[in-house]
């Protein structure tokens, strides 16, 4: 797995002006069973893949924090909301809350978080190659491919299953 971390951002790099077209075709003439597709392409991948084995997206980039987000967490960690904001958090250039660094200080030693029952919802949604109306979403599948394998592999399965 850690070879696959390494050479994953280079791998997506190859791959992003394929990708980038790809995902411009599929927004120009969406197919009716995108959604289905994209079910089954992730619950295959996902069978698969042990994301404890990884954690990639955890140790490289930070989810954003809802209000409810931080309401749930906090409450779980028994803290006031502002007080788990002014520990944990800084608000980002687009004034969304998100983690003051990485990797994740919920990550521990084993690649596991130590708040998942309470997660960030977008922590429980990544990669997002399942969500509705993925073609809503090629700009951050594009992103998500250089973090996540599994997004990778599904993108990759994807071309080979919808060729446009």
């Amino acid at each position: 797995m850690k070879n696959i971390i390494i050479n994953l951002p280079k791998e997506a790099k190859d791959k992003h002006i394929e990708n980038k077209k790809y995902f411009d075709k599929l927004k120009k003439k969406i197919p009716k069973n995108l959604d289905y597709l994209m079910q089954d392409l992730h619950n295959a991948e996902f069978k698969k893949t042990d994301c404890l084995k990884c954690a990639n997206c955890c140790k490289t980039t930070g989810p954003l924090f809802t209000d409810a987000d931080i309401e749930r967490v906090s409450k779980y960690l028994r803290q006031k909301p502002q007080q788990f904001i002014d520990q944990y958090l800084r608000i980002d250039e687009d004034k969304d809350y998100v983690l003051q660094s990485v990797p994740c200080t919920f990550l521990d030693n084993d690649n596991a978080c130590m708040i998942y029952d309470v997660r960030p919802k977008a922590c429980r949604e990544f990669p997002h190659t399942d969500r509705k109306k993925f073609q809503q979403i090629t700009g951050l599948t594009l992103v998500n491919v250089t973090i996540c394998p599994a997004a990778f592999n599904i993108v990759e399965e994807m071309k080979k299953k919808l060729p446009l």
